[in-house]
């Protein structure tokens, strides 16, 4: 029968939308079935999971489906909504970022206690570190722990498509802030967030970075404002006294690839397998290239291996997923 975290994994999926993942977990539901001699309950699962996956693919449209937009006056094309659903237990971090992040909540949760004696629970993020550490995801988190929606402002595109306006398009991005609680993400920061005296600065992004400067140094709103860069050593160092926090994300180490690891297939019996190797072939890897390289090799086990996850398969998985990253790097 279904293992608790099978049926976890299938909910969540469900709930999630995400079909490739509910139809990979019935999939493996029903080879375990099948290795337990259930072989009638395996083909039943099999068949019905082959006909859902025909009828979803004949109902994909042809065309991406967008994210659910702002499409009101000024904000329209320029605030993203996007659903989400992680909570902070999922998210492989260090302890020190879990702590910090646990006492945002907390104050978040309780700031009507901390009012009372004129203090403010902190709500003005700057996240910083490399691609796929985590950045992102901790925005969701976020904005799942405390019952909000979260809207993201890609601000390179805002540029772009703005140019000369942009300043009056963040003064409607605030409005939103100030009128509508939410967590507000502010991805690839460094668009804008680039200091002001830097040899290559262009007249427009200086004039748009005193115009975030002054609004969120003026923003008292309740949303969550959080802003997320690749690139720290850019950033105009007026900023630091503009946030609460500057939370640096970094790379995972042995210990949390491992968990990462374990996590990622938890449906799958690692008992066999030495997961400390594994973490020292994936060193280096952002935490979303360990978590892919570990859905290469749930697939692979699944089409090929009758849903038994091995070493080699494992190390081989990760080691594709080193070797893309070397020749896209080189």
């Amino acid at each position: 029968m279904a293992t608790a975290e099978q049926i976890k994994a299938l909910l969540r999926s469900h709930v999630e939308r995400d079909d490739s993942r509910f139809y990979s977990v019935a999939l493996q539901l029903a080879a375990k079935e099948a290795r337990q001699g259930h072989v009638k309950l395996a083909d039943d699962i099999k068949k019905i999971v082959e006909k859902s996956q025909s009828s979803y693919i004949r109902s994909v449209p042809n065309e991406p489906v967008p994210l659910k937009r702002v499409n009101t006056g000024d904000l329209q094309g320029l605030l993203e909504y996007r659903p989400h659903s992680v909570r902070l237990n999922e998210l492989v971090l260090p302890n020190d970022i879990v702590s910090r992040f646990e006492k945002i909540i907390v104050e978040q949760r309780q700031k009507d206690k901390l009012s009372k004696f004129g203090l403010t629970a902190s709500r003005k993020l700057m996240f910083v570190g490399p691609p796929g550490t985590g950045k992102t995801m901790s925005a969701s988190m976020l904005a799942t722990e405390l019952k909000l929606p979260i809207f993201t402002i890609v601000l390179d595109s805002l540029i772009t498509r703005f140019m000369g306006e942009t300043a009056t398009k963040l003064r409607a991005i605030f409005n939103h802030i100030s009128q509508t609680r939410a967590v507000y993400l502010f991805d690839e920061f460094d668009a804008i967030g680039t200091q002001r005296n830097a040899s290559n600065d262009v007249g427009e992004i200086r004039r748009v970075l005193n115009s975030f400067l002054m609004f969120v140094e003026q923003d008292s709103s309740d949303s969550i404002i959080i802003a997320a860069t690749n690139h720290p050593e850019l950033l105009d160092k007026a900023l630091h006294r503009r946030f609460d926090h500057f939370i640096n994300f970094s790379k995972p180490g042995s210990l949390q690839i491992e968990k990462l690891i374990a996590q990622s297939l938890s449906l799958f019996d690692l008992e066999n397998l030495t997961l400390s190797k594994i973490a020292e072939i994936a060193s280096g890897l952002s935490s979303a290239e360990v978590t892919r390289a570990c859905d290469d090799a749930a697939k692979e086990a699944v089409l090929h291996n009758d849903a038994v996850l091995t070493q080699e398969i494992l190390s081989e998985a990760f080691e594709r997923r080193k070797t893309g990253k070397a020749l896209f790097t080189s």
